[in-house]
This record gives structure tokens, sequence and C-alpha cells, in this order.
């Protein structure tokens, strides 16, 4: 999309357009990372392959929302999403400084929708404290799990040695990065 068909959109007084347009080169970026997982490329090859395709891409994306928020009323649904949008730019384009980081998160929350759906099962956690160790527990497992790594494979060589880690070597034990380089 073209910051020239934005321009369009908002003289001939239609939104939608632009908002369609807009999600279809946000979907240019999934592309870009199915592109990584169907070539079997490391962190290293994906981190390369999103600073080609993806950073140019974001900035033509960047552009157009800023257009796109100027297109309707400032009080209305577009230009709210896109302020919006451009507000949390800076945590939205983070995927590009730590490649192990997905696009999306709707793998994680669809293997543990099961959790959500049991929540008054839960109630016995006991604590405040518990919930986010729960709940740190879970994201491992499910990781585990999309990764089709054995949990107890992972646990079992990752937990002996982490008290004496530095903190700063933390990132290469998550469960996708692990994967890679135990293989």
């Amino acid at each position: 999309m073209r910051v020239s068909d934005l321009l369009y959109s908002a003289m001939t007084g239609s939104s939608l357009p632009a908002a369609t347009r807009l999600v279809a080169r946000m979907d240019e970026l999934f592309a870009i990372d199915a592109e990584a997982r169907l070539q079997r490329m490391d962190v290293a090859g994906c981190h390369a392959l999103r600073q080609e395709k993806a950073r140019p891409l974001l900035d033509e994306i960047r552009e157009q929302i800023g257009v796109a928020g100027s297109i309707g009323l400032p009080a209305g649904a577009l230009a709210k999403a896109c302020q919006y949008t451009l507000t949390l730019w800076q945590k939205l384009t983070r995927f590009l400084e730590y490649p192990e980081l997905e696009l999306s998160n709707n793998l994680a929350e669809n293997s543990m929708r099961p959790v959500a759906l049991g929540r008054k099962n839960w109630i016995h956690v006991g604590s405040p404290q518990a919930g986010p160790k729960i709940a740190a527990i879970l994201s491992v497992v499910e990781s585990c799990r999309r990764l089709k790594l054995s949990v107890r494979n992972y646990l079992a060589a990752i937990l002996p040695g982490l008290a004496d880690l530095p903190i700063q070597r933390l990132p290469k034990l998550t469960p996708s990065i692990w994967a890679t380089q135990s293989l």
C-alpha cells in the first residue's frame, strides 16, 4: 500500500480500505517469519532475514499508519487505533532486536486455553505470589510442547546449574533457544 492510496482513501472519506490495506501489509511480516521457519533458519538467520526484509517494511507501515491516522476524525476508531499503535511502536517492533521473540503470542494463548477455561479449578493456588510462578511454569511447559521437546529432558538439562548461572545467560535457556543448541 502506498501513501498515495491512503490519501485517496482520505479524500473519498473511506477509512476501511486504508485499515484493510494496513493489515495486509502487517501480514507480510508474518510471511517473513514463515519463510524463516520453512527454511529452518536458526536464530541468527532469522535475525538477518528480519533485518533485511522486516525492518524496511516496518518503516513503510509506520509511515502509512501516520497517514491513516489523519484520514478520519481524531476521535474515530481508525485514528485511535493508529495513535495507539504509534504509541506502542517501540514495543511492537522489539522482535527486530530479539530474534527469539515470536511476532504473535497466538500459539501460547491457544495452548494455554485449557488453563483459562479451568480457572475456577485453580483456586487452590494459595497465594497471590503463587500465580506468577505457576504462569511461568506453564509457559515453559507449553513452549516445550509446541517445540515437541520432552519437558522432563529440558528441565533435567537446565535446572541443575541454574542457580550458579549469570543472569545474562538466562535468555539462552528458553526452550526455543535451548532446542536449537541441543540438536
